[in-house]
């Protein structure tokens, strides 16, 4: 969730910045980052990881903090990729972090999980989150793409969560996460649609037959996203409510 919501308890996420970052020992270093915390940088970055379904996120290059609403999703959709009897191949696009490919390479045993990102950071984050959290290199690859520029292969399921963010919510957008976050993964054009856009018009190259795709995006894009996935003529498709019981995912059939 990316606009703004209720101050939440300066306190109690100083406490967990001392508990998770200098194990209840306070130095100077901590109170140079109690110093940050109330310039507005957001907790996670000054903690410098989060965790994201039993994986520890490196957050050093600056990439969009992992959400609980994408959590939420990304939990639901392991535990359906955990019925695969057979190997499957996925690929996390707009990846960031790498947090979702991760969780389900972590977290599926018979998973192969690509990465693209745009963003060199990304690249460079992703693979740093891939070898803290122990993963098999030939498992993943990591490829610098913007979307699907330089995907050359076909893939049982697709994960994105593209910069959905539209020009005239700039001024809704909590100014810790403006300021600090990366524009490039938050903003998607004037009506936040421009790269589901391109997403969704080249995903269908990139899928294996009953291939699936999941796709995060904001609840009021809803009535758009439906017309473009009729427009390029996908077979199957339904939404999906967050914990908030806003509209928050899709799940595509090729």
């Amino acid at each position: 969730m990316f606009f703004k919501v209720k101050i939440s308890n300066m306190q109690k996420e100083i406490g967990w910045l001392l508990r998770e970052k200098y194990n209840n020992k306070p130095t100077e270093l901590f109170y140079k980052d109690v110093e940050r915390f109330r310039g507005g940088e957001p907790v996670d970055y000054v903690i410098g990881f989060t965790s994201f379904l039993g994986c520890k996120i490196n957050l050093s290059k600056k990439p969009l903090i992992p959400r609980p609403e994408t959590e939420y999703w990304v939990e639901r959709v392991i535990h359906e990729l955990k019925n695969n009897k057979k190997q499957f191949k996925a690929l996390d696009v707009f990846s960031g972090s790498g947090c979702i490919g991760i969780s389900v390479l972590k977290n599926v045993k018979n998973s192969l999980c690509d990465f693209a990102d745009k963003d060199k950071k990304s690249v460079e984050q992703i693979k740093i989150n891939c070898e803290l959290n122990k993963i098999n290199k030939k498992k993943y690859k990591i490829f610098s793409s913007d979307i699907f520029a330089n995907i050359k292969g076909q893939y049982d399921y697709i994960f994105a969560n593209p910069p959905y963010i539209p020009k005239n919510k700039i001024n809704k957008i909590q100014k810790s996460v403006f300021k600090f976050e990366p524009k490039v993964a938050l903003l998607g054009g004037k009506d936040g649609l421009s790269y589901i856009r391109k997403f969704l018009k080249d995903a269908n190259k990139h899928l294996n037959t009953k291939g699936r795709i999941f796709m995060e995006f904001d609840s009021p894009q809803k009535k758009e996203i439906e017309k473009l996935i009729k427009k390029y003529k996908y077979l199957n498709y339904e939404f999906h409510r967050d914990q908030y019981d806003r509209w928050r995912t899709v799940s595509i059939t090729n």
